[in-house]
């Protein structure tokens, strides 16, 4: 038994973003200036994003056109095939028919170059020179040097240590697409010199690279900061995925009853799930939306829904999301891309709502679960997938016990060819989980700016 393929035509890519702002039952609160804490307006973004990408951030526009040259870069991976994962479904004996959206197709193995392509867009429209961003797994990194070669635009990535060291071979495919790689934190910004004097061996975090990429792009006319995921056009840009998924379940002649996606800032997740909560919204179909998040890095399941720093140096501006406290440094597990201290305000107001759940994974849990994935599949499936693909089995696994069959949809975000050396780990037995670090956030929480 095989699984079964759903592939659109290439004129089936998406020709507008979809945005969930336009169907959200209450508006999305407002992103406030980090000195002033009052709301921020264009002028305030100016600096960090070209004004195309301010425009998308704020806009209640339902649809968004895509532009030509970018749907023309698209059409070298998309649309990204829909699989039914039947030797998975075969191996779990569940009634469940289980199907996962394949992004690890793209050039650069993962979702990312939905929206790296689309800013590399805007800023080379825009006349910039140059991009500096962070990088957690390396994914992002990854197709933002994949996007900056397409555009013609240096890049400059400043990469969590712990991913960089776990993760050489990241490094060398950002290097071999013409980007400047750096261990964040780093001696090349005042930030980071100042992290590493107060704790030379320190892991860094995403919050930490976020603040060089950002002190790197405050500091230079022909720069512009380029974020991988939180911020609400990085979440639209993603919205390809959904739309494809749309259409391609239809082909299949299913409607999900499950929608599953792993988060960590909330792009690939938004990316899949958006346009069908979109679709519950307008009261056009219902779905059960399971965000899977680490147990070391539970933003969702753990945090407190309140207004903090994007960043650890408390250079961005202020937004409205599940936080750990801008000062939480999570433990250095093999799903880098998932080591975020927040969520992204869209998804955080989703969990607020009611519209969306969250549930957090060990790292053994997700690894057992891409290693049975992979040895039905084939796939090997990037650690921060992986973790969307335990609770999938676990869910097929509820539909054979109670013997209910449902259709499970997740998005397979990235391939884990990068990340072997995590399996080796799990493999040996060496893999460690790591709990709740419950009095470390508490101590991050207190500070959290009180507003």
């Amino acid at each position: 038994m095989d699984r079964t393929k759903f592939v659109l035509d290439e004129d089936r890519i998406p020709r507008s973003y979809y945005n969930i702002a336009a169907d959200l039952p209450v508006p999305p609160p407002p992103v406030l200036h980090p000195g002033t804490g009052q709301p921020v307006g264009p002028d305030d973004l100016a600096p960090l994003f070209p004004m195309a990408l301010i425009g998308q951030e704020v806009s209640t526009d339902k649809e968004i056109e895509i532009p030509g040259p970018v749907r023309e870069a698209y059409a070298l991976y998309r649309p990204s095939p829909l699989y039914r994962a039947r030797r998975l479904e075969a191996a779990l004996d569940t009634p469940a028919h289980i199907y996962y959206k394949y992004e690890g197709v793209s050039p650069a193995g993962s979702h990312k170059p939905n929206t790296a392509i689309a800013q590399a867009f805007y800023n080379k429209d825009a006349g910039v020179k140059r991009l500096a961003t962070e990088t957690g797994a390396g994914q992002w990194g990854s197709a933002l040097a994949f996007a900056g070669a397409l555009f013609g635009l240096e890049v400059k990535v400043y990469m969590v240590r712990a991913s960089y060291d776990q993760k050489p071979y990241r490094r060398i495919l950002m290097e071999t697409y013409g980007a400047e790689v750096v261990a964040s934190p780093s001696l090349t910004t005042a930030y980071g010199r100042r992290v590493l004097d107060a704790d030379p061996d320190s892991p860094g975090s995403l919050g930490m690279a976020i603040s060089e990429a950002v002190e790197d792009a405050g500091g230079r006319d022909d720069t512009k900061y380029s974020l991988g995921s939180v911020l609400s056009h990085v979440l639209l840009h993603q919205t390809v995925i959904g739309q494809e998924a749309i259409e391609q379940m239809a082909m299949a002649g299913e409607e999900p009853d499950i929608v599953i996606g792993c988060t960590g800032g909330g792009s690939n997740f938004a990316g899949l799930a958006f346009p069908f909560v979109g679709r519950q919204l307008r009261g056009e179909g219902g779905y059960r939306v399971i965000a899977v998040e680490p147990e070391a890095a539970p933003s969702l399941t753990r945090g407190e829904y309140r207004y903090d720093f994007g960043d650890t140096g408390q250079m961005t501006p202020l937004v409205k999301m599940h936080t750990l406290g801008h000062d939480f440094i999570p433990e250095p597990i093999h799903a880098g891309g998932l080591r975020y201290h927040g969520m992204a305000p869209l998804v955080s107001l989703l969990k607020e709502q009611g519209l969306i759940e969250a549930i957090a994974v060990g790292q053994t849990a997700a690894f057992e679960a891409g290693v049975r994935f992979a040895r039905a599949e084939g796939i090997v499936p990037a650690p921060e997938t992986a973790h969307a693909i335990r609770i999938c089995i676990d869910e097929a696994i509820r539909c054979r016990e109670e013997g209910t069959p449902r259709v499970i949809l997740f998005n397979l975000s990235g391939h884990g060819h990068f990340d072997l050396s995590a399996y080796e780990r799990y493999l040996d037995g060496r893999l460690e989980d790591y709990e709740y670090p419950a009095d470390r956030v508490a101590t991050a929480l207190e500070a959290v700016p009180a507003m």
